[in-house]
């Protein structure tokens, strides 16, 4: 944690949600992970350090189930992530924001995007995603598990996935899977009404870059740029893939 940053509370409904806050001046990054990550990774603290060096305000916090938050991580589903990820920017942020998903948290990026751009909001001044994985409960799991995987799903509810970072394997419910079809995106155009910025690694095992690029071709209203890193894997968090979005963040972010 940065010295100024302060951290709180924010009831969601019922759910504890942890938020780190640091004051400055706008555009503000707004920071969402991924599956199973929390607001103290790699890209998380790089960004909130950037945001200290350069005087802007910086917003992370934990989704249930994740990190310092309440709540069991198989409670979770989309739309719960979803309407945290809502009440926090709405309640914790002020004026334009730079808004950065990793992986899952891309897919929430573009869910809140498109939210607060129906409601006639013009505070999200750019979407800067990091293999943004859309849809990924459906096209990344629910499709490529085998049928006994499936079954197990629909006649226990869960099943334990395991995990290519060595952690303890990911409590995928049935739950996830149905909430995550209300959220689909993938299947037809969609406008999110501002600059997107993608960052994708070309070596990505948990979401492929093709999957980014069926991102690309439904981003057809806005101004996107793609980019490859061939050598890049999921997380994309070596000094080079860290610099690659801090450039990104502040090619959106400056001039305020």
């Amino acid at each position: 944690m940065t010295a100024a940053e302060v951290f709180s509370r924010l009831p969601v409904d019922g759910r504890d949600i942890a938020v780190r806050t640091l004051p400055g001046a706008a555009p503000g990054l707004f920071w969402l992970g991924g599956f199973k990550s929390d607001m103290t990774g790699t890209k998380a603290e790089a960004l909130a350090g950037w945001a200290a060096a350069n005087g802007r305000a910086n917003v992370r916090f934990d989704y249930s189930g994740h990190g310092a938050s309440g709540g069991a991580f198989e409670d979770g589903t989309i739309s719960h992530w979803l309407e945290e990820a809502v009440a926090v920017f709405d309640r914790a942020t002020t004026g334009p924001q730079v808004v950065v998903g990793s992986s899952m948290g891309g897919w929430i990026a573009l869910l809140l995007a498109r939210l607060l751009a129906a409601r006639g909001h013009t505070r999200v001044k750019a979407l800067v995603l990091v293999a943004p994985a859309p849809d990924f409960t459906e096209a990344l799991m629910w499709e490529r598990f085998p049928p006994p995987v499936r079954g197990l799903i629909e006649t226990t509810g869960r099943f334990l996935k395991p995990s290519l970072y060595g952690e303890e394997p990911y409590v995928i419910t049935r739950s996830l899977i149905e909430d995550g079809r209300r959220h689909l995106l993938l299947g037809a155009p969609f406008a999110v009404g501002c600059p997107v910025r993608i960052l994708q690694g070309a070596r990505d095992e948990d979401v492929p870059w093709e999957h980014a690029m069926r991102l690309v071709t439904c981003l057809a209203q806005d101004d996107v740029v793609f980019t490859l890193v061939k050598d890049g894997d999921h997380r994309l968090s070596r000094p080079e893939d860290i610099e690659r979005l801090l450039a990104a963040v502040a090619a959106c972010a400056i001039p305020a």
